[in-house]
C-alpha cells in the first residue's frame, strides 16, 4: 500500500507499507532521511539506534510508515512507524500490528494531528485485512498515549478505569512478543517482564534510551486516572514501560470515525477506504471469475490444459 491523502489544513499524509520490499535505494535512503530530520527536530539530544533508525532495511521490510509533510514546502513534520509482528498463538500464526514510535516536530504540535498518527493507518490496515480483527501492542511509559489506547481500541489490557481481567489471550501474545519481538520497541534482554502487571521494567537499556523520560516530563491524558495509573504503576527513574495489547475491529473503527476524525475529514477518509477495500476485496474476485482475460498469476482456472 502506497497511499496519498490531505490530511487537515496544509498538510499530506503518506502511508507507505513495507517499504523496505519494493522502494528504491534512492527512495529509501530519502525516506530513512525525512524520519532522521523529524527526530533531530523533537530529541532534546542524543540519536535513537533501533527500529527504523537502525539503518537496517530488513527494519522497513516489516514497517509501516505514516509521514505527515506540510504542503506548503514540502517539509516532513511527523511519522509513526508501526512494526509488523508476527507470532505463534495457540498453534496458528498471528499478525500483531505494534504501534511504535510517533515524532512530532515541536513547532507543528498541537495542531489536530493526533487523528493523524494514531489511528489512520490502524483503520487502513484493518481494511486491508479485510475487516479481521488484528491484535495490537503498545509499549510506552506516557500517560497520554496509554489512555488514547485505552479509548480507541476494544478488549485492551491492562485499561486503567475499565473492570477488565487479562485473558490467557493477552498473556500468550504477551509472552510471545517479550519473547522475540523486544528489537521491535527498543527493550533489551536485560529488562523483566511482570506478567501480572504488564509492566515492562528497565525497559531502556536496548536502543531506545533517548526516550526515557520522567513522569513530569511525560505528556498527560486530560482525564486524571491514567496519569494516576503511571505513577502509581512505573518506576520512571528505573525506566519502566507499560506493554498495553488490544485489538482493531469493527467497533473500534466506529469509535475512531464518530469520536477522534474531525468531521471535516470523514467524508474523505470514507472515500480513501472505500478505494483500499475495492483493491483488496472486489478486484481480485473479479479478476478471478473472469476466465477471458489474462491476469497474471489472479485469473480464473480453466480446463484448457
Amino acid at each position: 500500500m502506497d497511499l496519498e491523502i490531505a490530511t487537515g489544513k496544509g498538510y499530506r499524509t503518506r502511508i507507505l507499507e513495507r517499504p523496505g520490499l519494493w522502494m528504491k535505494p534512492d527512495e529509501l535512503s530519502k525516506l530513512s532521511s525525512d524520519l532522521a530530520e523529524i527526530a533531530s527536530h523533537t530529541l532534546k539530544a542524543g540519536s535513537l539506534d533501533y527500529g527504523v533508525f537502525s539503518g537496517d532495511p530488513q527494519r522497513l521490510a516489516s514497517t509501516v510508515i505514516t509521514l505527515v509533510r506540510r504542503e506548503s514546502d514540502g517539509r516532513p513534520i511527523a511519522f509513526n512507524a508501526l512494526a509488523l509482528m508476527d507470532i505463534d498463538l495457540s498453534g496458528s500464526r498471528e499478525r500483531v500490528l505494534h504501534l511504535g514510535l510517533v515524532m512530532v516536530d515541536p513547532g507543528e504540535q498541537s495542531r489536530g494531528l493526533s487523528w493523524v498518527l494514531y489511528g489512520l493507518t490502524c483503520m487502513m490496515l484493518f481494511f486491508r485485512n479485510q475487516m479481521r480483527p488484528i491484535w495490537i501492542s503498545n509499549v510506552t511509559q506516557v500517560p497520554a498515549i496509554i489512555g488514547m489506547v485505552t479509548e480507541t481500541f476494544s478488549e485492551v489490557f491492562p485499561a486503567p478505569g475499565i473492570d477488565r481481567k487479562r485473558s490467557l489471550k493477552h498473556l500468550l501474545v504477551a509472552r510471545a512478543i517479550m519473547r522475540g519481538h523486544r528489537h521491535v520497541f527498543g527493550v533489551g534482554e536485560d529488562a523483566d517482564f511482570d506478567e501480572a502487571r504488564f509492566v515492562i521494567t528497565n525497559a531502556y537499556t536496548g536502543g531506545s534510551d533517548e526516550l526515557k523520560k520522567t513522569f513530569d516530563e511525560a505528556p498527560k491524558h486530560r482525564t486524571s486516572l491514567y496519569n494516576e495509573f503511571c505513577e502509581q504503576q512505573l518506576d520512571y527513574q528505573r525506566g519502566d514501560d507499560v506493554l498495553q495489547l488490544g485489538r482493531i475491529d469493527l467497533p473500534a473503527i466506529r469509535r475512531y470515525l464518530l469520536e477522534t476524525v474531525p468531521r471535516r475529514s470523514v467524508l474523505a477518509l470514507v472515500l480513501t477506504t472505500a478505494f483500499v477495500t475495492l483493491q483488496r476485496l472486489l478486484l481480485p474476485l473479479l479478476y478471478w471469475t473472469d476466465s477471458s482475460r489474462p491476469w497474471g498469476i489472479l485469473r480464473a482456472r480453466t480446463n484448457d490444459r
